[in-house]
């Protein structure tokens, strides 16, 4: 993979990966609703679960350098 590709997608993973964590645990700190018409249980968990797969996916991206 060249390099200007794989910095520009890991950092939007890392970004977006982060923002989702953030937003999240914010969120069910608060004890607000993550998403409507689901339980917190299941939306924290999504969240929590999708968050760390973009995380992943940037290391895996900044890795390929």
């Amino acid at each position: 993979m060249e390099s200007g590709p794989a910095i520009f997608a890991g950092t939007a993973f890392a970004l977006f990966g982060t923002g989702l964590l953030l937003w999240t645990g914010t969120r069910l700190a608060h004890r607000r609703p993550v998403a409507h018409g689901v339980t917190a249980a299941t939306a924290g968990t999504f969240g929590m679960l999708f968050g760390a797969a973009f995380l992943t996916l940037a290391v895996w991206c900044f890795s390929r350098l």
